[in-house]
């Protein structure tokens, strides 16, 4: 099939394309394989949504010939990351799940530098999004050290959607999304745009230096290049994967995770049924044995 003939030589007006169920399943089966994200029947509906823009930027009036292409040695190349960026669900805040934060400053990191004697920690924020989590990390680290003992820490932040992570690495955000900062935070972390930039904030250069964002695909590429860590959040990420693909994706964090190292998964995650080197020290919160 020629993927290039229904495309639309000029459009005027930009009518929705509907996903019939042949595509969605050609789809979703691929995006399950690829990068083990659920897609029942249930999310036709979404998925359709989140991919109409792809459509009229390139100009397809039907999904079996944007899949096509997708599919298509040329799609690999030029269209997959950015199909990938449009499903991917990217929801997070600075400080979401404050416990874990709170619990590494009052009681974590001393417990672990006691058991270990180490005095730098290798941190991974896997499904880091737009950067909010990994930045969130490093502020409560930094405050560790300002008012505790000094560590060097160092933090890998990793996602699937190569757009976020370019957002994420510039480190600017509308001022709504740290409206929860203190003002002693404030001064201290984020420094205030001007004329353009009104009304938005940047992450210090002190915080961001300490940040090495990369894509990586949780279920399909190679966790052995990555290196270990003491200190592993993922959390809110398994839930859009299958039991099993999550069963596979907590061995390969014990395996990076260093003895008496942490994992924080999200408030609704769990690791009950899996046969795992874990204890649990508080919900979400545990430890490698």
């Amino acid at each position: 099939m020629n993927i290039e003939k229904n495309r639309i030589e000029k459009v005027e007006f930009y009518e929705p394309v509907s996903l019939n169920n042949r595509d969605f399943k050609r789809l979703s089966e691929f995006i399950m394989s690829q990068y083990g994200i659920k897609m029942p029947p249930d999310k036709k509906t979404m998925l359709q949504s989140r991919l109409q823009k792809r459509l009229k930027k390139l100009n397809y009036t039907s999904f079996r010939d944007y899949i096509d292409f997708v599919f298509s040695p040329q799609g690999q190349n030029e269209e997959l990351t950015k199909m990938v960026d449009a499903i991917s669900t990217n929801k997070t805040d600075f400080f979401r799940e404050k416990i874990h934060f709170d619990y590494l400053y009052s009681q974590g990191i001393d417990d672990y530098l006691e058991k270990t004697g180490k005095s730098k920690i290798s941190i991974w924020s896997a499904g880091c999004s737009s950067g909010e989590e990994p930045y969130t990390i490093a502020i409560a680290l930094n405050e560790y050290n300002h008012h505790k003992r000094v560590i060097d820490f160092q933090i890998l932040a990793t996602d699937i959607s190569s757009g976020v992570l370019e957002n994420a690495m510039i480190g600017i955000y509308h001022e709504d999304k740290v409206a929860m900062f203190s003002e002693y935070l404030r001064k201290k972390y984020l420094l205030r745009g001007k004329d353009t930039y009104k009304h938005k904030v940047r992450i210090v250069t002190e915080l961001r230096n300490k940040i090495n964002f990369q894509r990586f695909n949780l279920v399909s590429q190679g966790y052995s290049g990555l290196g270990m860590f003491d200190i592993i959040f993922c959390r809110n990420v398994m839930i859009y994967f299958e039991r099993e693909v999550q069963y596979r994706l907590l061995k390969q964090f014990t395996q990076c995770l260093n003895p008496e190292g942490y994992l924080f998964l999200g408030h609704s995650e769990s690791i009950t049924g899996y046969t795992l080197p874990l204890k649990q020290i508080k919900p979400t919160i545990f430890r490698k044995i």
